[in-house]
């Protein structure tokens, strides 16, 4: 006993981690770049942006005036006399920030920086200021290019490739924070393909070096002192948090900026999702990756190349689509009129489609990017928490659908039960089950047992509205 007891002691006393003594040789530790001489050379290559926006402000009392022509209200005159005219015009100014691209003077910075304005007035770093003229812009990538005429050559940055940034990579961004004129932050990238809603096409670096007011437009450096992000957004409440949108994205959208002002973009015509792990499993894929495509616009690139409802697109163009909100930015980045070729997982088989992308118009619709959906005789699924009966005509015509659509609704649904938790809602049409079309209650049934008797989860094709989503739903174990 006496011996178990020392040995079990001896046990205690020795470490079950990995100590660095023991492993041996170690890896010489990460040093931080020598950042001043680096500084010196990319400073003069940002600028600092001033502009000036003329805002109407209606007075407290605007409703007691009335326009031109029109009978006086009794107490106007008097409002008219103590404060003011109906409404006035005055000027506000904002600050901004921007990178010089080439010696003759064009300059890159974002498009909500110059959004409106009457004048821009450019700062260079030795204090000689210019005026600036809007050359083009893109709300819809936050981006503008906007051109002085400088009386010499200017430096220009280098533009990097984005794509080959890696988390925890050393960055450096300058910028005209609160007007404080060129200030110098570093830190790291601490992710990348960052979206916050903001827009569509958002693929957003997100770093620690701080990014303030003010910043919006400057450059993202890389060590190598080239141009890799244009930075553009914070989180208010967050601390350490900046974003800046990839210099591959601006590559994309300059040229077209430079000769039309304005961006034409690619169309594809789906209706896309991401892939939950609950449809990865449902589906039998390995990893929820790519695309799934819930819808095919009529007359689009998509159908006329045979692209169909169920697809899961894993590459474009010979990119990976890792994730859903890719694909847009992919697609809208593509000239119109070029043939590219996409892989589609259909059925569980690599299948390449070659489709020739379409002009993306003002009402024709672009790649949307569809959520899964929130929560908020007849065939009872109890393992779903779901009741549902045959689609007729009359019901159609109730949920303004189409009469002659097939499917069965849900009429009843546990607001407990896994369908709800998926975000299924009484209402929506079930229109396949796992990729079978459902076309009556009894179909219903006998291809949910099918799926049952499979997979812990089950893949729904949903109509809602006018909008076909897929919707997967995990299973209780009985």
């Amino acid at each position: 006993v006496k011996e178990e007891s020392v040995a079990k002691s001896q046990e205690e006393a020795r470490p079950f981690w990995k100590e660095a003594r023991a492993v041996g040789k170690t890896p010489p530790p990460a040093m931080a770049p020598d950042f001043p001489d680096l500084v010196e050379r990319l400073k003069p290559v940002v600028v600092n942006i001033r502009t000036t926006k003329e805002v109407v402000r209606k007075n407290p009392f605007w409703f007691f005036f009335k326009g031109p022509g029109e009978e006086k209200e009794p107490f106007e005159d008097f409002f008219r006399r103590f404060f003011g005219q109906p409404q006035k015009k005055f000027k506000t100014t904002s600050l901004g920030s921007g990178f010089i691209i080439t010696p003759d003077g064009y300059i890159i910075t974002n498009n909500h920086v110059i959004e409106d304005v009457t004048e821009i007035k450019v700062v260079l770093m030795n204090g000689n200021e210019y005026d600036a003229k809007i050359i083009g812009r893109d709300p819809k990538t936050d981006i503008a290019l906007i051109k002085i005429e400088p009386d010499k050559k200017l430096p220009a940055a280098v533009l990097g490739d984005s794509d080959k940034l890696r988390i925890g990579e050393w960055v450096i961004a300058i910028g005209n924070p609160f007007g404080l004129g060129h200030t110098v932050t570093a830190g790291i990238v601490s992710a990348k393909e960052r979206t916050l809603g903001m827009g569509k096409y958002e693929d957003f670096i997100q770093t620690d070096a701080a990014i303030n007011p003010g910043n919006s437009g400057g450059p993202l450096f890389n060590m190598r002192g080239e141009v890799v992000g244009i930075n553009t957004a914070i989180i208010p409440y967050a601390q350490g948090l900046g974003f800046a949108i990839p210099i591959n994205m601006a590559k994309t959208v300059l040229p077209q900026l430079k000769t039309r002002g304005h961006v034409e973009r690619g169309w594809l015509g789906v209706y896309i999702q991401r892939v939950t792990p609950a449809m990865a499993e449902a589906l039998g894929l390995e990893e929820p990756k790519g695309a799934i495509v819930s819808e095919v616009i009529k007359g689009s690139p998509a159908e006329k190349a045979g692209l169909k409802a169920g697809d899961i697109v894993i590459e474009y163009n010979g990119r990976e689509v890792k994730d859903f909100h890719q694909l847009p930015i992919m697609v809208a980045a593509t000239k119109p009129g070029t043939k590219v070729k996409m892989v589609v997982l259909r059925d569980g088989k690599r299948k390449t489609i070659t489709v020739k992308i379409g002009r993306l118009e003002a009402g024709k619709g672009e790649e949307e990017v569809a959520e899964a959906p929130q929560r908020g005789g007849e065939v009872e699924a109890k393992r779903l928490g779901i009741v549902v009966q045959t689609l007729t005509p009359d019901i159609a015509e109730s949920l303004g659908v189409e009469k002659d659509l097939k499917g069965v609704v849900i009429v009843k649904i546990d607001p407990d039960g896994p369908a709800a938790d998926s975000g299924l809602l009484r209402g929506d049409i079930i229109l396949e089950v796992n990729r079978e079309p459902v076309y009556n209650s009894r179909d219903f049934r006998e291809a949910l047992n099918k799926g049952l008797g499979k997979r812990s989860s089950v893949l729904f094709l949903v109509r809602r509205g006018e909008r076909n989503i897929f919707v997967a739903v995990r299973v209780k174990e009985k």
